[in-house]
């Protein structure tokens, strides 16, 4: 008898969702931090017959009415019996179904706990194979000292491990080596081999312990103020639906991102149906610049993850920090209230640098953090809302932060939020992520205004309009500013075989204007246009043309401009697929760079800056070897025009094009 062969899994284009998500750079947006937690969502798929009305709003994608019809279906007729049933619910058109179907599923409730949902093993190896300086040899200068360089070899390594049934039981390991970064195994110096290290081990749902995880997670609680996690947008393409942050409570961390994690113990108790109360407790070495001195202190916390160099080795690892933290929450079908405490000590106090717009900087060892956060549903209108205060170790340390909203599904066809933040120059949170314009939530009040419409079932068009102020200084702005961003964008799907898209956006800022003494704060202006064509002439084939264009300009100074031409194309023969780019681009200078997502292995994340003048291209294949095991091989390339090397500093190839590949095996057991 012949043996079937097997055929792949369609992977979702994780890339290419963000992209439409978040159509052009924000600054309140880490996308590496939007990817993993998309991923994190993507590899433990929502079960449609247990999941909660937080869980599935947490995706970003269902407005205050599909939620409600969602919910009244499954009270009303009971279990789904498969994902498409999603496409019956009221509301609910192809192009929300579409998205919406890699994180969702229906659990059979047969598979026994020697059959998964997920088991797998991830390898993957990645370099530019053109030479950059920092590997280059060293020759010792005139007084016999050697430049800098990197410590480690070109190549970046990644793994990851994780055998996991959703709502049962989760056990993972990452681990990652970046690109000039040495080996070693100093335990005493919390080097383990490779560079980092992320290890999880949880379990779910017994009895009364909802939740018991060890080894490295996060927390959601509220809109953010106090604990984050989980897949936030912000301001993008879903003017509505993205600005809420719903409470899911505590979780595993398996990113690659060094920054912004706990590393200890939670669990959660459910004290009754309706009442649970979390606890944590964590101790993280963080990288850190060490000021030397009688009492040593904390110039400034590194986020970069990278310890390539003598001095970023220094960094590494250099301050300990410990937390301490509750969630209390009473959550019913419609309503929700909840308390939050953290407690975070350091050992070693942090002394920002003498300049004025640090001076409402946190500084000390020890920060407090209490919040109270709650949401109700009224018809179709969600008003949602925190309150958090902080207060340090040191007088004057104390701040309020304020997140106050509501969506609301007004018409059949309308949708809408208004959401008004305040966050004081003092309010010190060392793990928030609330809605802001800045990357942090400190020093800003604003308004956000954000509507949906459907002018017919294929026809969508989206806006938004944000307010703001950021009462002190900031980096680079050397006097209290403020500013305005709005976007409009419309998706048409003429047929099932097309879809049209356009975006554009503007933000004014001001800014310190270079080159001026005493520096003069002015106004500046961004503008992007995205337009994307994408045409499914069959099953196996799918082709996307986007047009990407932008300019950035100091009042009263020349302004300069960006443009990228890119066309895309993927042909899937279930066994085999084939993914490529051709890009052309055209920039004046680094303000008008443009960013594309671009396709890439499973699990990675690319999202290179287009800069310069030249080309573009890359080729990703991936191949089904057999049930167990995928390969994934990828080339990408950059050739500018004009130029004699590519990138700066010990990045620099002193050749005008950089070469990149990626190999990634999968063995799932």
């Amino acid at each position: 008898m012949a043996t079937a062969q097997p055929v792949r899994q369609r992977e979702a284009d994780l890339n290419r969702f963000i992209q439409e998500l978040v159509p052009v750079q924000t600054e309140g947006v880490d996308v590496q931090v939007v990817f993993d937690n998309l991923f994190q969502l993507y590899a433990n798929p929502l079960d449609l017959n247990a999941v909660t009305r937080e869980e599935l709003a947490a995706t970003n994608l269902l407005t205050e009415k599909q939620l409600n019809h969602f919910f009244a279906y499954r009270q009303e007729l009971g279990p789904f019996l498969s994902v498409y049933e999603l496409q019956v619910l009221p509301d609910f058109d192809l192009p929300t179904v579409r998205r919406l179907l890699p994180f969702v599923t229906v659990d059979s409730r047969v598979r026994s706990l020697r059959n998964p949902t997920d088991h797998y093993l991830t390898l993957r190896m990645e370099r530019v194979l053109e030479q950059q300086k920092g590997f280059s040899p060293a020759e010792p200068d005139t007084k016999g000292n050697l430049p800098r360089r990197y410590l480690g070899d070109p190549p970046q390594w990644f793994l990851r491990y994780r055998y996991s049934r959703p709502r049962r039981f989760s056990f993972g390991l990452t681990a990652e080596q970046d690109p000039g970064e040495p080996f070693r195994w100093q335990p005493g110096r919390y080097y383990y081999g490779v560079n980092f290290l992320s290890f999880h081990a949880q379990v779910q749902n017994r009895g009364r312990w909802k939740n018991i995880t060890v080894g490295d997670f996060q927390v959601q609680a509220g809109q953010g103020l106090v604990l984050s996690a989980g897949f936030f947008l912000g301001k993008g393409s879903e003017p509505v639906a993205g600005v809420r942050r719903p409470t899911l409570g505590a979780r595993p961390y398996a990113s690659v991102t060094e920054y912004g994690y706990l590393r200890g113990i939670t669990a959660t108790y459910e004290l009754t149906k309706k009442l649970h109360l979390t606890l944590l407790a964590a101790r993280n070495r963080r990288d850190a610049n060490i000021v030397a001195g009688e009492e040593p202190t904390v110039s400034s916390l590194q986020t970069s993850g990278l310890h390539r160099t003598a001095s970023e080795l220094d960094d590494r690892a250099s301050l300990r920090e410990q937390n301490v933290g509750a969630h209390l929450q009473y959550q019913t079908d419609r309503f929700q209230l909840g308390a939050t405490f953290l407690q975070t000590t350091f050992d070693k106090a942090l002394q920002r640098r003498n300049a004025a717009y640090n001076q409402f900087e946190f500084s000390g060892k020890q920060n407090r953090l209490a919040g109270l956060h709650g949401s109700y549903v009224w018809r179709n209108v969600n008003f949602f809302g925190e309150l958090a205060y902080s207060s340090g170790s040191r007088t004057g340390s104390g701040g309020l932060g304020v997140v106050s909203g509501a969506i609301a599904s007004l018409t059949k066809r309308l949708d809408a939020t208004l959401l008004y933040r305040h966050f004081d120059r003092n309010f010190h949170s060392f793990y928030a992520n609330g809605f802001s314009e800045g990357s942090r939530t400190i020093n800003e009040t604003g308004l956000y205004a954000g509507a949906r419409y459907v002018v017919y079932r294929r026809l969508t068009v989206g806006a938004y309009l944000d307010q703001f102020r950021f009462p002190w200084l900031r980096y680079l702005v050397d006097k209290p500013s403020g500013g305005r961003d709005y976007l409009l964008q419309t998706t048409w799907t003429p047929t099932k075989k097309w879809t049209l898209n356009a975006i554009f956006r503007q933000e004014f800022k001001e800014k310190n204007l270079p080159g001026t003494k005493p520096v003069q704060v002015v106004r500046t202006r961004r503008n992007s246009l995205v337009l994307n064509a994408e045409y499914n002439p069959t099953r196996i084939l799918s082709v996307r043309t986007r047009v990407q264009g932008g300019g950035f300009r100091y009042r009263g100074q020349p302004g300069s401009q960006g443009l990228v031409v890119a066309q895309d194309a993927t042909a899937d023969f279930g066994r085999l697929s084939l993914s490529g780019r051709l890009a052309w681009f055209r920039t004046d200078d680094w303000d008008s760079r443009q960013y594309l997502y671009e396709r890439d292995v499973l699990y990675a994340f690319s999202i290179p800056a287009y800069y310069n003048r030249g080309w573009r291209h890359y080729l990703l294949v991936q191949y089904t070897l057999n049930r167990h095991a995928d390969l994934w091989l990828r080339w990408a390339r950059t050739d500018a025009r004009q130029a004699d090397s590519i990138g700066s500093d010990l990045d620099e190839i002193s050749k005008p094009h950089k070469t990149e590949v990626k190999v990634q095996l999968r063995w799932r057991f």
